[in-house]
């Protein structure tokens, strides 16, 4: 069945839409930050997919992060472990952390790079423990607590931030037409693993790398001013008023605070898009318009 007249004109509009950014992006590295719906939608996740062979294939060098946070209370519940979260963040002991390591390093990875590679790329899982990529620190929780003199110390367990990245091992996957899928597992100097927030592992990834986008995938629309309208185009000082005067703040404020500290590193733009919008990637990365939230330095 051929095209309407209409039809083939809409096809070679965006084609020539896109064209200027594949030339622009062409060997340039992309991290995207994979998770919320996108993550659990059939239909969005082979899209995902296709996106992530596009990319490479037009010359781009696509490195996926992905979360798992669902999964992993998804196995808990089943294997009868209740979850617990302290300023929200899972709290994780020994027995928890084996199962977030099958659920982030096994189930949820391997998925990812079976759809990449059904759909003709050729993508390699990782955690943080391969090649000493991501090494790891005990993240210190506190809040203050009535009648003492200093702040309370909570221990969540395994739970860390990021010391240091060795992107070595992902930097010679790029560079060898592999497609590179983190799972956020950090290994301490102690010798345990730590699971540690995957937009803040992107966002580490993105600065080693000195990455020309950091691309947040959520389950929002983008940054929002107080009154619903979508935000974007904004530089870091912007930002960082927005974040003074109380517009962003909440949940919102770690996942802005990662795509700023990126930006104010070296990583040229950082954004925030719908993952529940089929193809979000792509349409970020190759129309004029895009969908989402735009950082960029002052």
């Amino acid at each position: 069945m051929s095209l309407t007249k209409e039809q083939a004109q809409n096809v070679a509009h965006v084609l020539s839409e896109a064209m200027p950014y594949i030339q622009s992006f062409r060997d340039k590295t992309v991290v995207i930050k994979y998770g919320g719906n996108a993550m659990v939608d059939e239909e969005l996740k082979e899209g995902f997919a296709r996106d992530v062979v596009l990319m490479k294939l037009v010359g781009i060098n696509p490195v996926v992060v992905h979360g798992g946070g669902p999964q992993i209370g998804n196995l808990l519940k089943r294997l009868g472990k209740e979850s617990e979260f302290v300023q929200g963040m899972r709290v994780t002991d020994s027995e928890t952390m084996d199962v977030v390591e099958m659920v982030l390093g096994g189930l949820v990875n391997k998925e990812i790079v079976t759809l990449i590679n059904r759909h003709g790329g050729s993508a390699v899982g990782l955690t943080g423990k391969d090649g000493d990529l991501i090494r790891a620190k005990r993240l210190k929780v506190t809040k203050d607590a009535p009648g003492l003199d200093a702040p309370e110390i909570i221990d969540i367990g395994h739970v860390g931030s990021v010391e240091s990245i060795d992107a070595s091992v992902v930097d010679m996957l790029t560079h060898s037409d592999f497609i590179p899928v983190i799972a956020p597992i950090g290994v301490g100097e102690d010798g345990l693993s730590y699971n540690i927030n995957a937009d803040l592992v992107a966002g580490k990834v993105a600065e080693v790398l000195q990455a020309e986008k950091l691309i947040l995938l959520t389950n929002i629309e983008g940054l929002v001013d107080k009154e619903g309208n979508l935000l974007t185009g904004l530089d870091t000082k912007t930002v960082d008023a927005l974040i003074e005067d109380g517009t962003i703040h909440g949940g919102m404020l770690p996942k802005i605070d990662c795509a700023l500290d990126a930006v104010k590193s070296g990583v040229h733009t950082s954004h925030i898009i719908d993952g529940r919008v089929p193809h979000a990637v792509l349409v970020e990365l190759f129309t004029d318009e895009g969908i989402g939230t735009l950082i960029r330095r002052s």
